[in-house]
């Protein structure tokens, strides 16, 4: 091994990657291709020359690789042709056809090339491929980069206008042999369902062999299997699960048959170490570990080394969920190691995604045109803001207040010895004022019913809660508020619930209440639903935590933008209309403080406890990390109680800290480790020992340290350390009483009601002239009373139609904001659009709605009618003259022959009326028409 050539080292590498992925290395002069199924042979001759390697599969020379030193590795597709020459030479005894797969290495940069693929085009990949693969490829007809040119066409039945741009630019991009592809859609525009039906059609016309859905947190890795289990393609009447193995990876077992695969990009790091994950890693995206970001910005990237049983080409495409997160930073050796496709999906990519994907942009779908589309709903922003949550407060020295302890809920009284005062940042974390809180949540209730969704009074009288989302600081927070909130609506335990990963019920339960039942009402989070998760009915998401991430922001807004048919939110919330638009209650300033568009490259050395627990239990194996956290560990243990220290030994396997931290010190302590690899080697004669079974020796001893330290760590030991680490206790400032500063509709959703409302007013008139019915409101008022049930529909399809976002609920509650409307809303929504009509066209000076315009003007021509002789009509002229203005109310127009239809035929129809009315009952008819469109 010493004093090798640059050329000599190249090839050992070489040849120790060859064996790995399942290759027998053999000399020229010592061919036997049948010692296995692949064979490597040595500079095996050609009628060109010596090739470096000829890849033999099953006895049949299948391939060339070109060895080059490692400081070539800048020239490897300089020496293509080089390659190809040998690939299309005649080997020695053999007449050949020109070989496929063909290789270029160094032994730390590998690249290769499918000479069956349309258009050939060398790639870089992480190592070699397996025999078993290449005899798999060679018994399919074409290669997947030609068969990927025999996708059909799109048939776009079921999908929306953003999808089919998607889908067909992605299987464009593929048919180019673009290696990866970005796609950038609105959360709630269905990013989920146009993936399923991409990898769907990549299984059924490219042959695909497997696939895997990349996701960063379980939550997201159970939305994507649900949303595969109830795929229907529309050319096929089974299920995606019926036709396909779809497997959402729960250990390391990846099952041979499985087609598609869902996994957290945590454990696929984890199989590629060979190593078990604890489901805890799963539950927060790596994005958010502090440390994790410090080892990408000091370019530390954690080492993935080849693994048999998971090879580079497991995968075809790679479909990563939510990438605009770092996963491609820290973990984009992971995505690097397979030679496969890379499509990302997102709805909020930033500066670094665009770069990752070789801004190969296939689609851009902002949320803006989804919400043009109908395929979101707009929001607006109220405001609500207090004393205490801007200014924060103090307790004096000489209070008797609470505290409380953060982990048991336990408080003591005790008389304060000085003054603590706090800032706003303070709250809920050293601070828990309960009146800001309380006036929160009670300006909230008073704004609902008054300001945000005034007409939700079902048929008792009683204010229905919209389905609405509070966001949280946490747990403890969340606790806080329920039971606030629970007291201020006065309602019980059901009424409201906490939806994180830590509830004592389980959250899935919750979740699924909250998403397809009446109760609960309101659900308060810390994160476990931010992001990925659907809940259509919400209409109401309450910030009382900030948030500095622009795209976690963004995320968190997307929980409301969800459209949901009105039969299926009626079944939810029962006074709803139906839902045009939800509202952001903003009680932190979240819409308005300073957000970063990633994380800064340059952070404080401090790194959370959270966050070095979290990366240990990952699996990540680093020297700093292991020093850091024992360091952490060594000053915690001098902090604790000794009740603590006993409720620790629970969760640690019954080890103690001062045994948890010589662990994670003794992993990287060189004297240990030579230690234990002397004991590895005692059965071994010093005098026979090779450098290279003692450095193997020490390498696995270090890695059995390693696994040692690393393996105590789990879930709850870690919630345990994070929690009884930090402040004990909170005070308790139940003296301080907060006061409602501010509680209004932001500036912006004002302006943005003054926008819809001229919006509304100039589709109507450019339209005026071709729609009957605005041609009659606004050029032939005197024809007003001819106008028909079917001519209000027909503007109505056409608004839908062409400008959705200017839904009679939308708009009638942009009038609301803008002007004082007396009136209450109409449930039905045609009846809505007529009163709108009228009071765009200035019929009515004020909205007003169109049954209450009716009944205003049935009273006055009645009063008319008797004024001046006394009671011209009788009693049952009188229940009949009700009957045609409640029938004008659904109808806005009536003819003689309704009074064969119901209700009237129930009462005698036309001919009992003409008995009551005789020669006046068509003047009666006629003249109630134009009354009632008046």
């Amino acid at each position: 091994m010493i004093n090798q050539t640059p050329e000599q080292i190249a090839r050992d590498k070489i040849d120790q990657m060859l064996v790995e992925a399942g290759w027998v290395v053999q000399s020229k002069n010592e061919v036997n291709l049948t010692a296995n199924k692949g064979i490597a042979v040595r500079e095996y001759q050609t009628d060109v020359g010596p090739a470096d390697y000829v890849l033999f599969v099953d006895r049949k020379p299948v391939g060339i690789i070109e060895a080059k030193r490692e400081d070539e590795g800048h020239r490897l597709t300089a020496v293509e042709d080089q390659s190809k020459g040998y690939a299309v030479s005649k080997l020695k005894y053999l007449d050949n056809d020109p070989l496929p797969f063909v290789y270029e290495s160094t032994g730390t940069i590998t690249r290769f090339t499918d000479y069956r693929d349309p258009k050939p085009r060398g790639r870089n990949v992480f190592s070699f491929h397996k025999p078993e693969t290449i005899a798999g490829w060679l018994k399919k007809e074409k290669s997947l980069r030609d068969r990927l040119l025999d996708i059909p066409g799109l048939d776009p039945i079921g999908l929306r206008p953003a999808q089919i741009v998607a889908i067909e630019n992605l299987e464009h991009s593929f048919k180019k042999n673009r290696p990866k592809a970005l796609i950038q859609m609105a959360t709630g525009s269905g990013k989920t369902f146009a993936a399923a039906t991409f990898v769907y059609r990549l299984l059924k016309h490219a042959d695909a062999k497997r696939i895997l859905f990349l996701v960063d947190t379980r939550n997201l890795g159970e939305q994507a299997e649900q949303e595969f289990m109830t795929y229907q393609p529309t050319d096929d009447n089974r299920k995606f699960t019926e036709l396909y193995n779809v497997q959402r990876l729960s250990s390391s077992y990846i099952a041979s048959d499985s087609q598609v695969c869902i996994s957290t990009i945590q454990r696929l790091y984890s199989i590629l170490k060979g190593e078990e994950l604890d489901d805890s890693a799963e539950l927060d995206n790596p994005n958010e570990n502090t440390w994790m970001q410090q080892q990408v910005n000091k370019k530390q990237n954690i080492p993935v080394e080849y693994t048999a049983k998971v090879p580079i080409e497991q995968f075809d495409f790679i479909v990563i969920d939510e990438c605009h997160r770092s996963i491609y930073n820290l973990w984009k050796q992971v995505l690097d190691y397979f030679d496969a496709f890379l499509i990302g999906l997102t709805a909020t990519p930033d500066k670094r995604t665009f770069g990752f994907f070789n801004e190969n942009v296939v689609s851009q779908y902002t949320y803006e045109e989804s919400v043009t589309d109908g395929v979101n709903v707009p929001y607006d922003v109220y405001t609500i803001e207090t004393e205490i949550s801007e200014k924060g407060d103090t307790v004096k020295s000489g209070w008797y207040v609470d505290r409380r302890d953060k982990l048991t809920r336990k408080k003591r009284w005790q008389q304060e010895d000085e003054d603590t005062k706090y800032e706003k940042n303070d709250l809920d974390k050293k601070v828990v004022n309960p009146s800001q809180i309380r006036n929160i949540i009670r300006e909230y209730k008073h704004a609902l019913k008054h300001e945000i969704f005034p007409n939700r009074l079902d048929e008792n009288g009683e204010y229905e809660v919209p389905k609405t989302l509070v966001f949280a600081k946490t747990d403890s927070h969340a606790d806080d508020i329920i039971k606030i909130i629970r007291e201020e609506f006065d309602e019980g335990n059901d009424f409201c619930k906490k939806v994180t990963y830590k509830a004592d019920e389980d959250p899935k339960s919750v979740l699924n209440r909250f998403r397809n039942s009446y109760y609960p009402r309101i659900a308060v989070t810390v994160d476990m639903i931010a992001t990925g998760t659907d809940v259509k009915p919400l209409e109401v998401l309450l910030f009382m935590r900030d948030v500095k991430s622009i795209n976690y922001f963004e995320q968190m807004k997307g929980r409301g933008t969800r459209t949901i048919d009105k039969d299926k939110l009626l079944q939810v919330t029962r006074t709803a209309n139906s839902k045009t638009h939800f509202v952001i209650v903003d009680a932190v300033g979240a819409t308005k403080s300073k957000k970063t568009d990633s994380r800064p490259l340059e952070r404080k050395p401090t790194v959370p406890l959270k966050d070095l627990l979290g990366a240990v239990t990952m699996g990540v194996e680093d020297e700093d990390l292991f020093l850091s956290l024992a360091n952490r560990l060594i000053r915690l243990e001098k902090q604790i109680t000794d009740k603590e220290k006993d409720k620790l030994l629970e969760y640690s396997g019954s080890k103690n800290l001062k045994q948890i931290t010589k662990e994670l010190l003794t992993a990287f302590d060189l004297d240990e480790i030579e230690n234990k690899a002397t004991s590895l080697l005692s059965g071994i004669n010093k005098s026979d020992l090779t450098p290279a079974q003692l450095a193997d020796a020490k390498k696995q001893a270090q890695q059995e340290l390693i696994t040692q330290a690393a393996t105590t760590f789990n879930g709850e030991l870690n919630n345990y350390l994070d929690n009884v680490r930090k402040q004990h206790e909170q005070i308790i400032d139940s003296i301080n009483i907060d006061t409602v500063t501010k509680s209004e509709w932001d500036t912006t959703s004002v302006d943005k009601a003054r926008e819809i409302v001229k919006d509304f007013s100039e589709y109507l008139e450019q339209h005026k002239d071709e729609i009957k019915a605005l041609s009659i409101f606004y050029n032939q008022p005197y024809n007003r009373q001819n106008i028909t049930f079917s001519m209000i529909k027909e503007v109505m399809e056409k608004l839908k139609l062409e400008k959705p976002l200017l839904a009679p609920d939308y708009v009638w509650n942009a009038y609301d904001a803008i002007e004082e409307v007396k009136s209450k809303q109409p449930i039905d929504e045609l009846t809505a659009l007529v009163s709108l009509i009228r009071r765009a066209c200035g019929i009515d000076k004020e909205l007003m709605a169109f049954d209450k315009t009716i009944d205003k003007n049935f009273k006055t021509w009645i009063f008319k009618q008797n004024a001046g002789q006394h009671n011209r009509f009788t009693p049952e002229q009188m229940e009949w003259l009700r009957m045609i203005k409640d029938h004008v109310v659904g109808s806005y127009h009536i003819e003689v022959d309704d009074l064969d239809y119901t209700p009237f035929d129930a009462k005698g129809g036309k001919g009992k009326m003409w008995q009551l009315f005789g020669e006046e009952m068509n003047n009666v008819i006629n003249e109630l028409n134009e009354v009632f469109a008046a």
